[in-house]
C-alpha cells in the first residue's frame, strides 16, 4: 500500500498542489489526469522518490517493492534485452550478480560456501529460477522478438527501447506500478495486451495517460490535479468527465431546486454503475458508486477549445480513387498494389503496423511525395487540408502566433485573428509568443487553426492527437464528430477512432483491407478479416 501524507509542491510562487493526503490500495487502478503543466509527471516522480517534495512524505508498505517506467532510452545501451528487463527488481538484480561473482572466484572459501548459500536462498525466494523465463515472455507479449532477447540495447529501435522498459516496469509482479504515458509508440495490439495485463493486475497501479480508451479500460479511480489540489474520484475517465459536466451544469444552472439536481445525480449514477457492473472489477467500483453524494462530485476549472471544420462548399461525389498505388523507401516494402475509392462523407480511420507507410501515403495524397506505381485522383469539387504528423518547419519563423495565423487566413483583421486564437485557448500576451517558442500541444492547436481556416471540405490527418492534452482531444472529437466533409485520418486514440471513423482501411505491405459502415471495435472484432489481416502479412 502506497501513502501520501500532507504532500506540498511549490516551484517559487506557483502552488502545484498542496497538502494532499491520499492512499492507493491494491487492486486498484488509478488515473492521474490534469490539464498539461499541472503536475501529473512530476506527482508520479514524487511517488517513486525521485522528487523530494516541499512538504509531507509518501511512504511504501514495509517490504513492498515499487515500480516505474523509465523514460530514458539510452541508459541500459550496454545491456542485453533481457538483462535490462530483469535489472526491474533491483534486488533480484543485485542477487544475481553477487551469486554469479562468488562463483566465478578462483578460490572459492568456506565462507564464499556460506555466502553463497545465503544468496541462493533469496534467489529461490524472489523466484529468480524463473525471472528469465517471465522476462523472455514478457517481451515476446510486447512484440520482441525472442532473437533480440541477447542483443544489447543500443541495437534495437526506439520503439523497440520503450517495449523493453516497459517490460522491465511490469517484470517480477511488483506490489505498486507507476506508468508515465505507457501507451506511447505503441501499436494497437500491444496498446490492447497492456490494457489485459493492468485489468488483471492484483496489486496498485497508477498511470499518467492521455488516451481515454486507456483510462476508461484499466482505472478504477482518476485523481485529478485541479485548483491546486488532488481530487480522488471512483470510476474511470469517463464517469469523472461527464459528472464533472455535470457538476458544471447544475453549478451555472442556480434556479434550480436541490432535489431536482439530487434525481439527476442519482439517474446519472445509476446508468454509470450499470456499466460499471459488466466489468471485471465491477461489484467494489457499483457499489462505491452508489455511495457519491452530490456533494462528492465538482465541476471541473478546464477548458476546452473551440473546434469546428465547416466547409465553404460541399464537394460533389467524386472525391478520391486510387489505384494500384506502390512505395518502397530503401528495399522495404511500405505498400503495393494499394486500390480505393473514397466516397463523399466518408470518415476513413487508416491504420497498420508501419507507422512510415501511413505517414508515406498521406504525404503522397498531399502532394508532398511521389509513388513508385500506380495512380491517384481528387474530385475537381474536392478541396483539401493537410495535417502533416511533422509540423517542425510551419514554426521555424519569429513571426508571433497573431501574425503566424494571418498568413493562412482570407480575413486579415487583427480582432478577427485575435477570436479565433482565444477560442483555441491563446488570449493576452500569449498570441505574442513567438511561432518558434511554441510547445508541442500549442502548435497542434495552431494547425487546427490553420485547417478550419481554409474551410476545406476533405481533411487529411496524420495523427493529430500527438501532443494534445485530454481537453484538447475532446473537443478535436467532437468537432470531427460532427463535421460534415470527409475524412481521412489516422490515431493511436483508441476512443478518438471508435468515435469519429465509419470507415476502416487497413495498409499492409500487399495491399488493404476495407470495411465500410463499421466501427473500429467492429473491424477489430471480426474473425474474418483477422484471418484475412494475418494472411497479408505473412506474405509481406
Amino acid at each position: 500500500m502506497l501513502s501520501v501524507n500532507g504532500v506540498t509542491l511549490q516551484y517559487g510562487k506557483r502552488v502545484l498542489f498542496e497538502s494532499v493526503n491520499m492512499t492507493f490500495s491494491p487492486g486498484s487502478c488509478y488515473g492521474i489526469i490534469g490539464a498539461n503543466g499541472s503536475g501529473k509527471s512530476t506527482f508520479l516522480k514524487i511517488l517513486s522518490g525521485e522528487i523530494e517534495p516541499n512538504a509531507g512524505d509518501v511512504t511504501l508498505g514495509q517490504g513492498e517493492r515499487l515500480s516505474i517506467l523509465k523514460q530514458d532510452q539510452f541508459a541500459y545501451d550496454e545491456y542485453p534485452v533481457l538483462m535490462t528487463v530483469i535489472m526491474g527488481h533491483r534486488k533480484l538484480y543485485e542477487v544475481m550478480k553477487e551469486k554469479d561473482a562468488v562463483y566465478a572466484k578462483a578460490d572459492f572459501s568456506d565462507a564464499d560456501g556460506i555466502r553463497a548459500a545465503e544468496l541462493e536462498e533469496q534467489f529461490a525466494g524472489m523466484d529468480g529460477w524463473n525471472a528469465e523465463t517471465e522476462a523472455a515472455k514478457l517481451l515476446s507479449d510486447l512484440g520482441i522478438q525472442e532473437s533480440l532477447h541477447q542483443q544489447t540495447m543500443k541495437n534495437l529501435e526506439a520503439k523497440q527501447k520503450i517495449r523493453v522498459l516497459l517490460a522491465q516496469a511490469l517484470f517480477g509482479n511488483p506490489d505498486v506500478l507507476l506508468l508515465d504515458e505507457p501507451t506511447n509508440q505503441l501499436d494497437l495490439e500491444t496498446s490492447m495486451w497492456l490494457e489485459e495485463f493492468l485489468y488483471d493486475f492484483k496489486n496498485t497501479a497508477i498511470v499518467v495517460s492521455h488516451d481515454r480508451h486507456f483510462l476508461d479500460k484499466v482505472c478504477t479511480h482518476i485523481c485529478d490535479i485541479d485548483f491546486g489540489k488532488i481530487q480522488l474520484y471512483t470510476g474511470n475517465y469517463s464517469f469523472w468527465y461527464e459528472s464533472s459536466q455535470l457538476a458544471l451544469q447544475q453549478k451555472q444552472d442556480q434556479n434550480k431546486r436541490v432535489e431536482d439536481k439530487r434525481k439527476e445525480l442519482q439517474a446519472f449514477i445509476a446508468r454509470f454503475s450499470a456499466n460499471a457492473s459488466k466489468s471485471r472489477q465491477a461489484t467494489s467500483r457499483k457499489k462505491l458508486l452508489e455511495k457519491l453524494t452530490l456533494e462528492d462530485i465538482r465541476p471541473s476549472s478546464r477548458k476546452y477549445p473551440y473546434v469546428n471544420f465547416r466547409p465553404e462548399r460541399e464537394a460533389g461525389n467524386d472525391i478520391l480513387d486510387i489505384e494500384h498505388l506502390s512505395k518502397s523507401i530503401d528495399g522495404q516494402i511500405l505498400f503495393r498494389d494499394l486500390s480505393f475509392r473514397v466516397n463523399k462523407g466518408d470518415k476513413i480511420v487508416l491504420f497498420g503496423r508501419q507507422d512510415l507507410a501511413l505517414t508515406t501515403l498521406f504525404q503522397i495524397l498531399s502532394g508532398e511525395g511521389e509513388a513508385d506505381g500506380g495512380k491517384f485522383k481528387w474530385g475537381a469539387s474536392a478541396t483539401r487540408a493537410y495535417f502533416p504528423k511533422d509540423n517542425k518547419h510551419f514554426f521555424d519563423t519569429d513571426l508571433s502566433l497573431v501574425d503566424w495565423l494571418r498568413q493562412y487566413s482570407k480575413e486579415t483583421d487583427e480582432n478577427f485573428i485575435r477570436g479565433f486564437l482565444g477560442r483555441m485557448l491563446f488570449s493576452g500576451e500569449e498570441t505574442l509568443k513567438r511561432a518558434r517558442v511554441l510547445s508541442g500541444g500549442e502548435k497542434v492547436r495552431c494547425m487546427l487553426s490553420r485547417m478550419m481556416l481554409t474551410s476545406a471540405n476533405v481533411l487529411l490527418m496524420d495523427e493529430p492527437t500527438n501532443h494534445l492534452d485530454l481537453e484538447s482531444i475532446q473537443a478535436l472529437n467532437k468537432g470531427l464528430e460532427v463535421f460534415k466533409g470527409t475524412l481521412l485520418f489516422t490515431s493511436n486514440d483508441h476512443q478518438f477512432v471508435q468515435t469519429v471513423a465509419n470507415r476502416v482501411i487497413e495498409i499492409t505491405p500487399n495491399g488493404c483491407l476495407d470495411r465500410q459502415h463499421t466501427t473500429f471495435d467492429e473491424y477489430l472484432a471480426d474473425e474474418e478479416l483477422k484471418r484475412k489481416r494475418q494472411a497479408l502479412y505473412s506474405h509481406a
